[in-house]
């Protein structure tokens, strides 16, 4: 379980969340949605022990985040960050098998089964065959590929994900949702922060939207993902027609409805 409770937190004494109240069961899947600037990388951010609440608290489990060690929490939650520069005279394969160090003994040295996870969350992630290509020369997609197969090498209990797939072209973004399915469907706890509406009504049961740094939607795509909601929340005319094969919601913009002109209307 992941919750956070009352939190409070932000950046050089100026919050960027006020009181969210979250909980994530086992095996959930959920989407974080909002505009820029409403707080998803902070709460991702929190609920990964980055950033200290200045009110609230965030537990893993049944414990109290600022009580455990980095390694304590990368054995409990896997992270894929937003913007992460990959570094020079890493490989790939090095880069992935680093995603074990909470699992290494006190020497740290990487076993075969450290070997065989890495190997297994290259192949999951799309991204083998760029094993022993050096991470720096990647492109930016290829890099993000790479961020998510050392999350899944981490670990698969709880994975957090901020805005995972926007250097993804289309069918990449799929299959990162697909394996993201995957891993929720062997029991696996997935929050993951995106922009993109429309995936994340087709994949993820629950919708979160964060406004100003609250939590103003929490629930089903059927029931939170409606033309009203979207409007308030984006400040544009949206449109919501079922998907053709799915049938989950799925978000049509109206050209010429962007913010400025919601607000002179």
């Amino acid at each position: 379980m992941i919750r956070a409770r009352g939190l409070t937190c932000g950046y050089g004494g100026r919050p960027v969340l006020h009181g969210v109240d979250l909980r994530l069961a086992p095996g959930e899947f959920a989407a974080l949605l909002g505009p820029n600037g409403s707080g998803k990388t902070t709460l991702l951010s929190a609920l990964a022990g980055l950033v200290r609440p200045m009110d609230g608290a965030v537990e893993l489990g049944d414990r109290d985040i600022s009580g455990l060690s980095a390694r304590e929490r990368a054995r409990l939650v896997s992270c894929v960050p937003q913007s992460a520069s990959a570094p020079a005279g890493f490989t790939v394969r090095e880069l992935v098998l680093m995603g074990r160090f909470a699992h290494t003994g006190l020497l740290g040295g990487y076993g075969p089964q450290d070997e065989e996870a890495a190997l297994a969350a290259l192949v999951d992630a799309g991204c083998a065959e760029l094993a022993q290509r050096q991470a720096a020369e990647l492109s930016g997609g290829e890099w993000q590929r790479v961020l998510l197969a050392r999350a899944l090498c981490q670990g698969r209990n709880a994975l957090l994900l901020d805005e995972a797939t926007s250097a993804l072209d289309l069918a990449r973004r799929v299959e990162a949702f697909d394996l993201l399915s995957r891993v929720n469907a062997g029991g696996g706890t997935i929050l993951v922060a995106v922009h993109d509406l429309n995936l994340a009504a087709l994949y993820c049961p629950r919708l979160i939207f964060l406004k100003g740094g609250r939590v103003v939607l929490d629930g089903p795509a059927r029931d939170v993902f409606t033309e009203a909601n979207l409007k308030d929340i984006y400040a544009t005319d949206i449109r919501v027609a079922p998907h053709p094969v799915t049938g989950a919601p799925q978000a049509h913009l109206v050209p010429g409805a962007g913010p400025a002109a919601h607000t002179a209307g």
